[in-house]
């Protein structure tokens, strides 16, 4: 894992105290959710990243606005393929 250090204003910082109270979870779920939003990462690497299973990630993002169905012709049907067991394209 790396560390990184980002200086941020300290009203920034009071507003990011998530539920667990640690401002370095609520960064890292907004980078993750942000890298999915951007399709740069999958759903199932973001949730593997936010330590959450697949699909409870999936509800979790759609909740955000994110939809999950936002794939080209080629993606959809390699996702039919492998969930009907067939392998892909």
């Amino acid at each position: 894992m790396s560390a990184l250090v980002v200086n941020l204003e300290p009203e920034v910082v009071e507003l990011m105290h998530g539920p667990g109270g640690r401002v370095e979870d609520t960064l890292r779920e907004y980078v993750v959710v942000e890298l999915y939003r951007r399709r740069q990462i999958s759903s199932g690497k973001a949730a593997e990243l936010l330590g959450m299973e697949r699909f409870e990630f999936v509800r979790y993002s759609s909740r955000l606005g994110i939809p999950f169905f936002d794939m080209d012709d080629h993606e959809m049907e390699s996702e039919i393929a492998a969930a009907r067991g067939t392998g892909g394209c």
